[in-house]
């Protein structure tokens, strides 16, 4: 019942890169090997639960308490209307990370340039343009992220760059997880799946009793902000056919729901607090990660992030606002996911703020550093290409 319950909590597009990926391999790997058959029979159920699910949408698009709800996926020219305008800056962003990376896949020795969440995050906007290691115009760049990455993970399967300016080491671990569980998903490398399934293997020790994650790796304490970059992590893992217990799912989801506060948005932790907007997006997005896309969590949570609409009139230089970047990368998230006419106010709003915004050099500005922000600006920005499995509807 695992794999079930797991099927049906993917998109179609994971549901086809799991069962490629079984039937190209000689055997099944989840929590240990399988015989062939087995795999057939396995890809075999993928492929009609992709069917049923399609059948589904066909017949009518759920609504989610009465909410506006999109099908999963939108016309091409609806797309490409929709992200016209943002063209021209998604490549001067990309461009611009390309020339500013160095040889091994970092960006400078200052600052956040060698931190391994940064150069992640990098990595998924060029993933997001259709780039993979040593494929597309930023392949070259792709597979040095890989590389860097690779490099950082140590025995016990921790991604850290000692060294390197950071504000957590568990944010470090959880994007750079991400990025080589989308990266395996897309181009399977068997020195990836190596360490990628050490990673996430830590991911699922370090959980607390709570249901969440904090900034080291070990059971201790936990805030919804380090435990979103974990549950996504684990989520893009399962996408690829990696095994993840499906108790860790379920204690990371009532971590996540008990975090929401009676207004909609989410505390930073348990023990109190007022909601906030970033923190609130990325409670959505968490809920999200974990299979949970209807009820009455998700619905207050969208309700509150509505409130948050970006107006570039209201707002100074994003240089300004600390956690601009970081609030929007999970904002558009939620409204993707979400779609109708949440998505269809949501994205050309933060769309045009971010084009206004832009440095002339293609860059954008931010607190953390300018990789950072431009990173994040161009994966907001690519959003309603649906390149990347883990952004996918």
């Amino acid at each position: 019942m695992e794999y079930v319950d797991f099927l049906r909590s993917c998109g179609v597009a994971s549901r086809r890169c799991v069962a490629s990926r079984l039937l190209a391999s000689s055997s099944f790997r989840s929590n240990g090997p399988a015989p062939r058959e087995i795999a057939w029979l396995i890809a075999l159920l993928i492929l009609l639960v992709e069917a049923g699910n399609c059948l589904a949408q066909d017949v009518a698009t759920p609504k989610a308490n009465g909410a506006d709800r999109k099908p999963a996926v939108e016309s091409k020219a609806a797309t490409a209307e929709l992200i016209a305008p943002a063209k021209p800056a998604i490549e001067k962003g990309l461009k611009y990370l390309a020339l500013n990376q160095q040889e091994d896949g970092t960006f400078s020795g200052r600052g956040y340039g060698r931190n391994a969440a940064v150069v992640a995050l990098s990595g998924m906007a060029w993933l997001a343009s259709g780039s993979t290691p040593g494929r597309g115009p930023y392949g070259e760049q792709v597979g040095r992220v890989a590389d860097y990455l690779l490099e950082h993970c140590d025995e016990s399967g921790f991604i850290s760059v000692e060294g390197a300016m950071s504000r957590g080491p568990m944010y470090e671990h959880g994007f750079a997880t991400l990025f080589l569980a989308e990266v395996y998903g897309m181009s399977p490398r068997d020195n990836v799946r190596e360490k990628l399934v050490k990673a996430i293997d830590l991911i699922v020790r370090t959980q607390n009793n709570e249901g969440g994650w904090r900034y080291q790796p070990r059971r201790a304490d936990a805030d919804i902000s380090v435990t979103i970059c974990q549950i996504m992590a684990l989520r893009a893992a399962r996408n690829a056919g990696i095994g993840v217990p499906n108790e860790t799912v379920d204690k990371c989801i009532e971590y996540v729901k008990k975090s929401q506060n009676a207004d909609g948005g989410f505390r930073y932790m348990l023990q109190g607090g007022e909601s906030a907007f970033p923190r609130s997006a990325a409670g959505v997005v968490a809920l999200h990660s974990a299979g949970v896309y209807e009820g009455k969590e998700i619905e207050r949570g969208l309700a509150y992030i509505d409130q948050f609409l970006p107006q570039s009139e209201r707002r100074g230089l994003l240089s300004q606002d600390g956690h601009f970047f970081y609030g929007q990368y999970y904002a558009v998230q939620a409204m993707w996911q979400a779609g109708g006419e949440r998505w269809n106010r949501w994205y050309p709003a933060i769309r045009d703020v971010l084009v206004k915004q832009q440095q002339a050099d293609g860059s954008w500005l931010d607190p953390v550093g300018v990789e950072y922000g431009t990173a994040m600006a161009t994966i907001i920005l690519q959003m309603p290409d649906n390149s990347v499995p883990i952004f996918q509807r």
